[in-house]
C-alpha cells in the first residue's frame, strides 16, 4: 500500500525537465511532473518491443493472474490514488469523481482479465472447417485525456496486456502525474517494460507516438481534430486505430415524464464530472407540454449540488481541471447570454478567484443552433431547448458531425425505444445518460469516432484475427 507522499515522491523526476504542477482548486502547488522528449520515447517504445514477446507467451491465464494482482496493488493504494487524482485533475474525492474513478480503474481491469475470449469455430459442416484465433497485435501506443485520466488509461491499458500486447503510453500533459502514479502502481506487479510512460507534449511525444513504425495500435481519447491529425500521422504504418472522440449528446425529453422523476438523472447525465465528460448530456430537447417543469425542476436539484474543493468531503462538483477550458465554457455561456437567452441558475462565474470554478449553469429558451448548443462546451452548462415536433428535434439531435452518445426520457419504454432507433450515436440510454458497464461496448459514430472498447468487442479491437482453415 501506498501512502500520498511515498506515491508523490516516486514518480517525482529527480533530473530532467520538469514543469510545477498546481491544484485547479487551490493554486496551491502539487508538485513536479517530467517533459520527457524524444529519446525517452523511442527508449520506452524500445522497453515494449522487448517485453512484448516473452509476455505474449505466457498462457492466457497467467496474464489474468497478473492482471488481477494489478488490480489489487491499484485497490490497495486507491486512497493515495484519488487524493493526488483530487489535487491535479480538480475532481471532488466523493460523489462520482476520485473515488469512483480510481474504483472504476480496479473493475475494468479485472473485467478485462477475466472476459472470456475462446477460439471461435466459424465453419464446421460437410463444406470444411474454420475457427478463428485472436492473437497479440505487438505495441501498444495509447493516449489519455486529462478529464478521467486514470480511468480510461485502464480502458486502453488492461485488455491491451490481457491479449498480449505491451503498451507505452502518453498522459496528457496536465494531469500526468495521476497516471505516472497509477502506472508506477502497477508496474510493481507487471514484468519489466510491459508497461511504459512517457509524459511529455503531444505535438511532439504524442505525435512522434502515433508515426513510429514499432507502434502496432493507437488507442486515443480526446478531441476530433487531434483524432484526424492521428488517423493522417498513422496512415504510413498502417496501424490500427481506437479513436474515442468528442462529443454534443443530445437528450430527448418526450412529453409523457414526471419532471421530478427525472430531474436528479438529468443532472447527472449533463453534470457529472463538472460537465468534463466525452458522453455527457450537453444539450437537452425537453417537449414544450413539461418544459417549464423539467427547468423548475432539474434547477431546483442543481441549486443544492455542492461544488467546491476536491478534498473537502461534502463537495461532488469541483472546478475546470484549466484555465483554457474554463474560458472556453465562459465564451459560450456569454455568448448564449447576449443572444438573449434565459440564464435560470448560474452564469455568473468569478473571474478573479485563484480556482477555475464555473458555477453549475442552465441556459434555457435558447436557439438551437446557438453556439452553447453546437459547440461541445465541456464542462457546467446545460442549454435546454423547447420542441413541439418530434420529427424536428430527432432531426435537430442528429444534424451535428458528432454521434457519441444520446438518450431519450419517457415513461413509455416502448416509445422510447421507438426514439432511440433513431438516434445516430453509438450509444442511447433510456431514462438516463453516459452510464458504462465494463461488459458493454463503447464508441462513437459519426466524428466522433470508431472502435469499441469494454467486453468481447474491446479485447477484439486490441487483437489480430486470424483464421486457420482446413
Amino acid at each position: 500500500m501506498n501512502t500520498y507522499d511515498s506515491l508523490l515522491a516516486a514518480i517525482t523526476p529527480s533530473q530532467g525537465t520538469t514543469r510545477e504542477v498546481f491544484d485547479p482548486a487551490t493554486g496551491a502547488l502539487i508538485g513536479t511532473a517530467p517533459v520527457e522528449g524524444l529519446d525517452a520515447l523511442d527508449a520506452a517504445i524500445d522497453r515494449a518491443e522487448a517485453a512484448q514477446p516473452a509476455w505474449a507467451a505466457l498462457p492466457d491465464a497467467e496474464r489474468q493472474a497478473i492482471l488481477h494482482r494489478a488490480a489489487d496493488a491499484i485497490e490497495a493504494s486507491s486512497e493515495a490514488l484519488a487524493e493526488l487524482l483530487s489535487r491535479e485533475q480538480g475532481k471532488p474525492l466523493n460523489g462520482p469523481n476520485a473515488r469512483f474513478e480510481v474504483g472504476g480503474c480496479v473493475a475494468w481491469t479485472r473485467a478485462a482479465a477475466d472476459t472470456p475470449l475462446p477460439v471461435e469455430v466459424i465453419v464446421d459442416d460437410e463444406s470444411g472447417y474454420a475457427e478463428m484465433h485472436y492473437r497479440p497485435l505487438g505495441v501498444v501506443g495509447a493516449i489519455s485525456p486529462w478529464n478521467w485520466p486514470m480511468m480510461i488509461s485502464i480502458w486502453q491499458i488492461a485488455p491491451s496486456l490481457r491479449m498480449g500486447n505491451t503498451v507505452v503510453i502518453k498522459p496528457a500533459e496536465t494531469t500526468s502525474l495521476s497516471v505516472l502514479a497509477l502506472v508506477a502502481v502497477m508496474n510493481q506487479v507487471l514484468p519489466e517494460g510491459v508497461l511504459n510512460i512517457v509524459a511529455g507534449p503531444g505535438r511532439t511525444v504524442g505525435d512522434a507516438l502515433t508515426r513510429s513504425p514499432k507502434i502496432s495500435k493507437i488507442m486515443f481519447t480526446g478531441s476530433t481534430p487531434v483524432g484526424k491529425r492521428i488517423i493522417e500521422a498513422s496512415a504510413a504504418n498502417v496501424a490500427r486505430l481506437t479513436l474515442e472522440l468528442g462529443g454534443n449528446d443530445a437528450g430527448i425529453v418526450l412529453p409523457d415524464v414526471d419532471p421530478a422523476a427525472i430531474a436528479e438523472d438529468l443532472f447527472w447525465g449533463a453534470f457529472i464530472n463538472t460537465g468534463q465528460t466525452c458522453a455527457a448530456l450537453k444539450r437537452l430537447y425537453v417537449h414544450d407540454s413539461v418544459y417549464d417543469a423539467v427547468v423548475d425542476e432539474l434547477a431546483k436539484f442543481a441549486a443544492q449540488v455542492p461544488m467546491g474543493v476536491g478534498l473537502d468531503e461534502q463537495n461532488v462538483l469541483g472546478p475546470l481541471q484549466n484555465r483554457a477550458q474554463f474560458d472556453e465554457v465562459d465564451r459560450l455561456v456569454e455568448a448564449a447570454k447576449a443572444s438573449g437567452a434565459r440564464v435560470v441558475l448560474g452564469g455568473d462565474p468569478d473571474r478573479e478567484a485563484v480556482g477555475n470554478f464555473y458555477p453549475t449553469t442552465l441556459i434555457a429558451d435558447i436557439d438551437p443552433h446557438n453556439d452553447l448548443v453546437v459547440e461541445e462546451q465541456f464542462g457546467p452548462a446545460l442549454p435546454i431547448i423547447r420542441y413541439s415536433d418530434l420529427d424536428e428535434v430527432v432531426r435537430l439531435a442528429n444534424e451535428l458531425e458528432f454521434g457519441l452518445g444520446s438518450s431519450v426520457w419517457s415513461s413509455d419504454r416502448a416509445r422510447a425505444l421507438e426514439v432511440a432507433a433513431r438516434m445516430q450515436a453509438g450509444t442511447t440510454w433510456i431514462n438516463s445518460h453516459g452510464g458504462l458497464h465494463p461488459m458493454i461496448p463503447f464508441g462513437g459514430a459519426k466524428q466522433s469516432g470508431y472502435g469499441r472498447e469494454f467486453g468481447v468487442a474491446g479485447l477484439k479491437a486490441v487483437a489480430e484475427p486470424h483464421v486457420i482453415s482446413g
